[in-house]
């Protein structure tokens, strides 16, 4: 991770309505960079801070916001301390509308010390990474929250692919739920995914019938040895453009 974070008055990023962007980063940075980086922080996100107990947990919520902040703020050319946000009913940060009239989109994930940010212009996005590795009561799991289909697909799997194939399904379906902004007030066993290793990212059903699958497009992501993604955007009409910003000196 570089020790200089990439200046927003000099390097603009632009996002065309048919791309969604990623951008891959490590938590994990030197003390002076969380420093500043919570220095980009509103006043109740430092108040959200404060109250993990654990320092990591502390910094890790500060560098993941702080970043948010730059790149959004380098998307609308915007100072990123000056950025507001609103919250969907579950919690979904969006940008406050009566202060911006972009219709840039994001959401973000962690998992461990990796963050990763999907953006947007004019389409829902959700996304989620998950360590593949991750250890869970992976039965209970798929008892309570899968599909019958999901449950069938899962049970044909050989042993070796149990694992990625729970992780599959869990990345995909967060995905889905943080794009309509659901959160865990979803009823999870009523959408079905692809989870099969190997096989399309594709979602195959929900409660809301086809023209809410067909709303969405449903891709996995590349996010290096160990850890699964999956990104979904409204449309069929684009395509994904991906940086590690732990590779960035310099926002292109």
């Amino acid at each position: 991770m570089p020790h200089n974070i990439p200046d927003w008055n000099t390097s603009l990023l632009v996002l065309p309505n048919n791309e969604v962007h990623i951008w891959l980063a490590s938590l994990d940075v030197p003390a002076k960079t969380c420093t500043r980086l919570r220095s980009f922080l509103s006043e109740e996100e430092i108040s959200r801070a404060n109250r993990f107990y654990f320092p990591q947990d502390r910094d890790y919520f500060v560098v993941g916001r702080g970043l948010l902040r730059i790149f959004l703020g380098q998307y609308l050319d915007s100072d990123p301390t000056t950025l507001h946000f609103t919250y969907g009913r579950y919690g979904k940060p969006v940008l406050d509308p009566n202060e911006n009239n972009s219709e840039l989109s994001f959401n973000m994930s962690h998992s461990k010390s990796k963050v990763i940010y999907a953006f947007s212009h004019g389409r829902e996005v959700g996304i989620d990474i998950e360590d593949l590795n991750r250890d869970v009561d992976r039965e209970q799991i798929v008892r309570r929250n899968c599909s019958e289909q999901e449950k069938i697909a899962y049970h044909t799997v050989p042993a070796e692919l149990k694992q990625e194939a729970f992780i599959n399904c869990w990345t995909r379906k967060e995905a889905y739920i943080k794009a309509r902004g659901e959160g865990l007030a979803a009823h999870l066993d009523q959408i079905t995914v692809s989870l099969v290793p190997g096989d399309e990212p594709r979602l195959l059903d929900t409660q809301a019938g086809e023209h809410e699958i067909t709303r969405w497009t449903l891709k996995e992501i590349d996010v290096g040895s160990g850890y699964v993604a999956a990104v979904i955007a409204e449309g069929h009409d684009w395509h994904l453009r991906q940086w590690d910003w732990s590779w960035v000196r310099d926002c292109p």
